[in-house]
């Protein structure tokens, strides 16, 4: 895999109920290709333009979540288990060797967000090999071809309701430098961002960020990453969910450093998405810099881009699943704003 720094995002993945009706609707909506696994019916690696960008998972047990996950690169992931220890984690996943690939190890923060350790084989040799599995496969890689552009990963960030251990959490296992952002006029929720080490803070290191879960939602929701992918055009994105049997949490709203909107697909698992804005292009209404993720110049356009998706009806092979697990709120991202009170349209 391309070499990631410290703490930055490097994979992410989604748990599914049915694998092939996942493929259909990501494959639809940001125009998708897969590679299977060794087992077609378990794993799936999705690719943009023939670069990986994510993977798809048959879930084995109903009762774990229906979810989009992301993994952090290490390079010793064996310290960063004792760390998630030291930190007031917990791990849910003792690491495992994947094949050729690395080692790779589940953790949940203080807060019980749940999120992915990933060490490079090149990096080391810690762990146990757990034998052939979907991610070994010859042709099956691992991290990241393509992010930061159209039909692929762009950012993540934690909510959690115990913002000042968690911030130290992930400041000590993730190697990251935490920066609170000014708060706007009328803001009432904060937002902090993660900044890879070995420089200054600023917009060019940014990998991801933290905000809160108010009294607002319910008391037994967890905390949880949110994870977002890059579009060109957020309100044909969420149009196009909604002709693919999702659904929209979050309608298209301005930020500082573009437009969002927070979507569940149609087995229930939540996203986001971001149409950035371009360079010079101010936010109505907003003030002070924009905090946008990671951009790649000179994106080549993706295939069957949502706005050019035709009418579809949802599809009956796959209907939404009972929810699993409590609502999740309306995202805050970057622009640290209060939610509305309800929710909304959650699953």
């Amino acid at each position: 895999m391309a070499a990631f720094a410290e703490g930055t995002p490097c994979w992410l993945d989604v748990s599914l109920p049915d694998l092939e009706a996942g493929k259909r609707f990501y494959g639809a909506l940001f125009g998708w290709t897969f590679v299977a696994g060794p087992d077609p019916r378990a794993y799936a690696e999705a690719l943009s333009e023939g670069e990986r960008v994510a993977g798809l998972v048959a879930k084995r047990d109903g009762r774990m979540p229906t979810s989009w996950g992301v993994y952090f690169a290490t390079r010793d992931v064996a310290g960063a288990r004792q760390r998630v220890l030291r930190a007031g984690g917990l791990m849910v996943r003792e690491p495992v060797r994947v094949g050729r690939l690395g080692v790779v190890a589940l953790a949940a923060d203080p807060g019980g967000a749940v999120f992915g350790l990933w060490q490079d084989e090149d990096e080391g040799d810690d762990g146990p090999d757990a034998g052939p599995g979907p991610d070994s496969a010859p042709r099956v890689g691992f991290g990241f071809g393509r992010q930061g552009v159209p039909g692929s990963f762009c950012w993540t960030e934690v909510y959690t309701r115990a913002p000042e251990p968690v911030d130290a959490f992930y400041e000590e296992v993730l190697g990251v430098t935490g920066s609170d952002l000014p708060r706007l006029p009328g803001e009432e929720v904060p937002f902090r961002v993660w900044s890879v080490s070995g420089g200054e803070p600023g917009e060019d290191r940014e990998v991801g960020g933290r905000s809160v879960i108010t009294e607002a939602f319910p008391a037994v929701l967890p905390g949880h990453f949110l994870n977002y992918f890059a579009v060109r055009d957020c309100d044909a994105t969420a149009a196009a969910v909604v002709r693919l049997g999702g659904r929209v949490r979050e309608a298209p709203f301005d930020i500082p450093s573009g437009r969002m909107a927070a979507l569940t697909d149609d087995q229930g698992a939540d996203f986001a998405v971001l149409a950035e804005r371009p360079a010079g292009v101010a936010a109505a209404g907003a003030e002070g810099a924009a905090v946008s993720p990671p951009a790649e110049p000179g994106a080549t356009p993706r295939p069957e881009p949502a706005d050019a998706l035709p009418e579809q009806k949802p599809a009956a092979e796959a209907p939404p699943e009972p929810a699993e697990d409590p609502p999740k709120p309306a995202p805050t991202p970057r622009s640290a704003r209060e939610p509305d009170e309800d929710p909304g349209d959650d699953r």
